[in-house]
């Protein structure tokens, strides 16, 4: 069964390069899912004729507005405009429905006071978790970014495909185990020189490369110097509207 791919977004919180917030949409014969859902994800979304009204499951990697900050859009839409019907599950790290609440009333005053048509199902799951929903097994790993975020990586089975994902954070020991054997690994990678704490950089990568067992690599969320020095690394670099066959 064919899984697709599609990197609607796949910039760092600032736009760098010109590109969206992370929001990466995956594509079944039988679900349509999001993995995260950055502030200009409806922008993302649109540019690309795809309607949220036909993603049934958002995950959130965590709570960072770059990774999540589009929900509260999306939902506002869904009420006034979209007219959503069916239900939307959102499952993210502990606090997620919290956040959501608190980031829809700062930028819609008022919004609490609207009824939705449709069900919103929410799903907190622990930074270590397996997770069944639907066709989709969950494994979630912890991260290394910001600890207010509750930041977590995942491994996502679905349709006989394993898409694994980082999210945003530094190299940590569990990323091998989180890469083995995955027809996809998604793996932020914000700069190429410097370090930057909390973050995922290029020269961890390639230190590392020989014990990521994945069948193929796309590097993402980058920053402006490792958006400079994308064409040079021997693995794939994502961009916006970006499709990968599985």
């Amino acid at each position: 069964m064919s899984v697709t791919v599609t990197f609607a977004g796949c910039g760092d919180a600032f736009g760098s390069g010109g590109r969206l917030n992370t929001c990466i949409v995956v594509d079944t014969p039988d679900m349509r899912l999001a993995l995260d859902f950055g502030a200009s994800s409806l922008v993302a979304l649109n540019r690309l004729g795809i309607h949220h009204n036909t993603i049934e499951t958002i995950f959130i990697t965590h709570l960072h507005g770059d990774h999540a900050g589009g929900i509260p859009f999306m939902l506002m839409d869904a009420m006034l405009g979209a007219r959503r019907q069916g239900p939307l599950t959102i499952i993210g790290p502990p606090g997620t429905e919290r956040w959501i609440e608190q980031a829809t009333a700062a930028l819609f005053p008022g919004s609490d006071g609207m009824k939705r048509r449709f069900t919103v199902d929410f799903v907190e799951l622990p930074d270590t978790a397996t997770h069944r929903h639907r066709q989709l097994a969950i494994e979630t790993m912890p991260a290394v970014h910001t600890p207010e975020t509750r930041p977590t990586s995942v491994r996502l089975t679905i349709a006989g495909k394993i898409i694994s994902y980082t999210g945003d954070g530094e190299w940590n020991p569990r990323m091998p185990a989180l890469a083995q054997g995955a027809d996809l690994l998604i793996m932020e990678c914000y700069a190429h020189g410097k370090p930057v704490k909390y973050h995922l950089n290029y020269p961890d990568i390639e230190a590392n490369r020989g014990v990521l067992n994945a069948k193929r690599i796309v590097l993402t969320h980058m920053g402006p110097d490792m958006l400079a020095a994308a064409d040079g690394v021997p693995e794939e670099t994502a961009f916006d509207g970006m499709v990968i066959m599985l």
